[in-house]
């Protein structure tokens, strides 16, 4: 039996059941969204992991196997200015690493990035017209924004403190995705970096409820029916789940972080290492010598640059001590089924199932 807010929601975004699935760039795939979509939730394309070309290129993709809402993700950072100093003190700290395996510290390094949304991404949002956009880490500039919402589509947000939700509420946004401390994978921070403030989806939920007037929606820790039926408990219209589609056939991960999955006692850690912002993953041996938050660590999303190589040689020896292994602190509940699947147990929580 659905609420009030829940059937808000479900017609806000034309989706028959009130689960999202968490645009995880490098993890989700195109056939991860076909099957979130059509099992009746929202199956969500990280854009940001793209070129122009190639976001066109999974659209057409995920198009070819839906005609069901979905969801574009974008991320609203600045890439930031050269910084050689910052480049070469980080190189300077991992240079032991380098040491250990053999490798140069000054050997060629393919450059890590992620797209920011800019005017060739929103081009490509009025080209296709998503039924759904969201963003992380803010929102674009006022002109793009405008853009986004002239197309039609609903525009989503990740709040990680209550003031992000009622900045995000005052500019405009269709619904606020309230990201709770236990999330996997890059914090929607974006007023505050400072991890101290950062609270559970328990305590944040229902205050980002009671703060907005536009629908709510649950993320982090929700990995099985109860973290569900938690979720609504506390107001939430709806659920994004993240970490458990890692779980799924159609998740694009490696053998290493797959297998680090089933190690139900490993910790969890929020780093800045592997990026430069703060995301939640599988504790590391990098994150446990140098500590999971470090000042040395380049701005997003340069600080990958000088980790590459390390990784690769560490994973071709079976050890992920240098991998990004983004998951939630629910992990150890998730189970491994089809997208589909997922998506129509999560519903079934809360007794809803999709029509037809």
């Amino acid at each position: 039996m659905t609420s009030v807010s829940q059937s808000r929601l479900l017609d806000l975004l034309g989706i028959e059941l009130p689960v999202i699935q968490v645009p995880m760039a490098g993890a989700t795939t195109p056939e991860m969204v076909i099957a979130v979509s059509e099992a009746g939730g929202l199956g969500s394309l990280p854009s940001a992991q793209y070129t122009e070309v190639d976001l066109r290129a999974a659209l057409d993709r995920v198009l070819a196997g839906t005609r069901r809402p979905i969801n574009l993700n974008f991320f609203c950072h600045a890439n930031p200015a050269e910084d050689a100093a910052r480049q070469s003190a980080w190189l300077a700290r991992l240079a032991g690493y380098y040491a250990e395996a053999g490798l140069d510290p000054g050997m060629p390094k393919a450059q890590s990035g992620r797209t920011p949304f800019d005017a060739a991404a929103c081009a490509v949002v009025e080209a296709y017209r998503p039924e759904v956009v969201s963003f992380h880490f803010g929102l674009p500039d006022a002109a793009l924004f405008d853009r986004v919402k002239r197309t039609g589509a609903k525009v989503l947000a990740s709040a990680t403190i209550v003031a992000e939700a009622r900045w995000l509420a005052e500019r405009g946004v269709d619904a606020v995705i309230a990201m709770g401390a236990e999330a996997g994978g890059h914090r929607g921070s974006f007023l505050t970096e400072d991890m101290s403030q950062q609270i559970g989806t328990l305590a944040l939920v229902p205050q980002v409820v009671d703060a907005v007037s536009v629908p709510v929606i649950a993320a982090g820790g929700i990995a099985d029916r109860r973290g569900v039926q938690a979720a609504f408990a506390l107001g939430a219209a709806a659920v994004q789940v993240g970490t458990a589609d890692l779980f799924t056939p159609e998740a694009k991960i490696s053998e290493i972080h797959r297998r680090a999955l089933h190690a139900p006692d490993r910790p969890t850690a929020i780093a800045n290492l592997f990026t430069g912002r703060p995301a939640r993953g599988l504790v590391t041996r990098l994150m446990a010598d140098l500590g999971p938050l470090s000042d040395l660590a380049p701005a997003f999303p340069t600080a990958g640059t000088a980790l590459g190589p390390l990784r690769k040689a560490a994973e071709a020896a079976g050890r992920d001590d240098f991998s990004q292994l983004w998951a939630g602190q629910s992990f150890p509940l998730s189970r491994p089924m089809s997208a589909a699947a997922l998506t129509r147990l999560l519903a079934g929580a809360i007794g809803i199932r999709p029509v037809g």
